[in-house]
């Protein structure tokens, strides 16, 4: 039996406010446990929890972005549950009544095709504290610094139907919450990360299967891991008799595989209730005409200005746009080495990169900056040196902090372009191998890129390639 997988995924994020969502808590990360955690995010007996304005004004630009419904009238609910980390016994957060619904986002599959994910909803809430399992065997810390973090919580439609689809779609959010400013995006941190809900059914049924929800994925690479794994766990089920059950059930990294936490509770589990320290969220549309002025220039927006402006396809413009900081990174190259477009989103996209992922640095850590990478392609426009050539002092740029023209300098890197020096190599070199001549002028005519070689080895690579192709198809026709 052919089997159809159905993933929908909840997204955390961490929304980049200075204090908390209810309280005036630092969210600043790295703090020794528990010294941000004041009486209202513990939970006190007569604390008042006080709605954090900008972590309002955050979720509706994401809504905004998202061309979603931005509520006029929304509502915090108690959602109760018992957990080590959660002193309050509930959690604040939004259930009947959320900030944002019914939104979408597009994603790129991997053949070009573009694929439509709705966005049901996001909602405002709280986050728990951490439970810490190191130190003494059996033994758990409980540090209550996250507490009362605001997060928005994005949850998609089940309209993805691959692991590779939710990790496009996972990165796509990721790059938009970057973009607005809104979320760090740090997953190491845990200001950014989900939970999936997968299931399959057999190919072409309209009902779903029993899911399963994966819980807190902090990475790309185990989004994709550990829904492969889930699916093909249900599956096996199913073809041997059996029936899935729902479930949370967590990934473990280290052996490749989900397993059991707890049951699957249901929304009547939680006992959700309006809060009644809370009044309900009424936003007007002079709030919302503030936020949406504020957008920034959105990544799908960027790509087809890029494509249009730039006239790259629609690949180089996506991948020069999967961040803010590597588009604006790009921006100041071309702007620099004006009408070379394509020349500076090569360099930026394989060699720019390459160092990058080669030393694990991030673009705004680039030990070369756009102004001296900048500096460098102008050298190859001008035929100071070859792209060859380039490459070399590209490197040495990297490692040494020091600019282009006083690499090219030091290295005597110049490029040859004096046509007497050119023919004299080239007459050496035809002079040296008679009989490659002579089985070219036969009609050998591979042996062109033999004869290019040896003068390239002549000239120490600095013969203008150009020249030196021209200047050799005229000497071996004699």
């Amino acid at each position: 039996m052919e089997w159809e997988t159905v993933i929908g995924l909840e997204i955390h994020a961490q929304l980049s406010t200075k204090s908390k969502i209810f309280s005036g808590s630092s969210t600043a990360y790295g703090a020794a446990p528990n010294v941000q955690a004041n009486l209202v995010d513990l939970g006190y007996p007569g604390v008042l929890p006080v709605l954090n304005r900008e972590a309002v004004r955050m979720a509706v630009k994401f809504g905004l972005a998202i061309d979603a419904k931005i509520a006029r009238h929304s509502v915090f609910a108690r959602k109760n549950y018992f957990y080590p980390d959660l002193p309050k016994g509930y959690q604040i957060s939004q259930y009947e009544l959320p900030i944002v619904a019914d939104g979408s986002l597009e994603i790129v599959l991997d053949d070009g095709t573009r694929k439509r994910i709705g966005i049901t909803r996001a909602h405002l809430e709280e986050d728990a504290g951490k439970s810490i399992h190191e130190g003494l065997p059996g033994v758990t810390g409980i540090d209550l610094n996250r507490a009362g973090t605001p997060l928005i919580e994005i949850v998609s439609e089940p309209d993805m139907r691959s692991a590779k689809e939710a990790v496009a779609y996972m990165k796509k959010v990721h790059t938009l919450v970057r973009y607005l400013e809104i979320c760090d995006g740090n997953m190491q941190e845990g200001s950014f990360r989900c939970d999936a809900n997968v299931s399959v059914r057999p190919k072409g049924s309209d009902r779903f299967g029993t899911r399963t929800e994966i819980k807190n994925l902090n990475s790309f690479r185990f989004v994709e891991k550990a829904i492969n794994y889930e699916v093909a766990r249900q599956i096996d089920i199913l073809e041997s008799g059996g029936k899935v059950v729902q479930e949370t059930r967590l990934y473990d990294p280290d052996r490749g595989e989900t397993r059991s936490m707890r049951t699957k509770e249901e929304a009547n589990d939680y006992r959700y209730f309006p809060d009644p320290d809370l009044l309900p969220l009424v936003l007007d549309d002079a709030f919302i005409d503030e936020v949406r002025a504020s957008l920034p220039e959105l990544p799908d927006q960027k790509a087809a200005r890029f494509s249009e402006q730039y006239g790259l396809s629609a690949y180089d413009a996506g991948v020069l746009t999967a961040s803010r900081e590597l588009a604006d990174y790009y921006e100041e190259v071309v702007r620099r080495v004006p009408g070379e477009p394509k020349l500076a989103a090569n360099w930026v996209m394989v060699e720019l990169a390459a160092a990058l992922n080669r030393d694990g640095v991030e673009i705004t850590e680039s030990r070369v900056s756009a102004g001296r990478l900048a500096g460098l392609l102008n050298r190859i426009v001008d035929n100071t040196i070859s792209g060859k050539i380039a490459k070399e002092v590209f490197e040495a740029m990297w490692t040494s902090g020091r600019d282009a023209d006083t690499i090219i300098e030091e290295k005597g890197l110049r490029q040859i372009t004096d046509t007497a020096a050119i023919e004299k190599a080239i007459d050496e070199v035809l002079a040296a191998n008679p009989k490659q001549l002579a089985e070219y002028r036969a009609g050998k005519d591979k042996l062109f890129g033999f004869f290019v070689g040896q003068v390239m080895k002549a000239t120490k690579g600095k013969a203008n390639p150009a020249q030196l192709n021209e200047l050799l198809k005229k000497k071996l026709q004699g």
